[in-house]
């Protein structure tokens, strides 16, 4: 399974990723649309958003499908708590679901989806039934906030590949292969570890690097804009709304990354 593996170098590659932009991004819908008190983050991760969510007062529910990322996820919120207890009504835990099924017995105020979780949803029916689960778990008036890669962002990553890491510690060899007809890309990652030095058979002192190597695919489907807001709507979203790249602007066809925001209906 994706992730199993590369979920323990995942902070280490991914330390570039724009997580303060993302919080930002979700603050700002919340401040047009309604503030939060509980918050769902489908696709956590290693918590690099639930975590700084708490530690500013929000009651937060992390959900991934990969035991071994809310294994780290824990990890870091156990340590972030040591660093400084988080704040009154600050809060995390972990649940281990599937985005399409996910639930919790009670109704949340917010859920987000960010870096891309969404473009993992391989089949229209995989993203309707998210949806439809998301639109269940919000409270009247909550609000759905999260982003997907675009066609012209999966087109950017065939035409500019292969792509290539040397440091120290890890390197990899990533390609991809895209499909245009199902706007669908498969990425493979080719990874090499550090594992540390070791004695070299037959000397008293020389020194050679063992490395680990780690074979990942991951696949993602690119979805037309217009439609995943009928979706959203099909679920029974009363408001929906379509942004590029990190501001409230109208997508365009060079837009990588767009975001979504819509409120479940509000009782009168």
């Amino acid at each position: 399974m994706a992730y199993e593996q590369f979920s323990y170098l995942y902070d280490r590659l991914m330390e570039d990723m724009p997580y303060d932009d993302w919080l930002h991004f979700a603050h700002q819908c919340w401040n047009k649309l309604g503030t939060p008190r509980s918050v769902v983050d489908l696709g956590c991760g290693t918590g690099s958003i639930a975590v700084p969510l708490a530690q500013l007062g929000y009651e937060v529910v992390g959900i991934d499908l990969s035991e071994d990322m809310l294994s780290m996820a824990s990890q870091k919120a156990e340590s972030a708590q040591r660093s400084k207890p988080f704040p009154a009504g600050g809060s995390v835990m972990w649940l281990q679901q599937d985005m399409r099924e996910w639930e919790l017995g009670h109704p949340v105020d917010a859920v987000i989806s960010f870096c891309d979780c969404l473009n993992y949803l391989l089949e229209e029916e995989d993203i309707e039934r998210t949806f439809k689960q998301v639109y269940d778990g919000l409270a009247p008036g909550g609000v759905f906030v999260f982003d997907m890669h675009t066609q012209s962002q999966l087109q950017s990553y065939a035409e500019s590949q292969p792509f290539f890491l040397n440091d120290d510690d890890v390197a990899y060899i990533w390609t991809c292969d895209f499909d245009p007809g199902r706007c669908e890309i498969e990425h493979e990652l080719t990874l090499f570890v550090r594992e540390g030095d070791t004695w070299a058979e037959g000397s008293d002192d020389a020194i050679t690097e063992r490395y680990h190597r780690i074979e990942e695919l991951h696949v993602q489907r690119a979805y037309p804009l217009d439609w995943v807001q009928e979706r959203l709507r099909a679920a029974g979203f009363s408001e929906t709304a379509c942004y590029a790249d990190f501001s409230f602007e109208a997508p365009k066809d060079d837009t990588q990354r767009a975001f979504f925001a819509a409120v479940k209906q509000r009782r009168d």
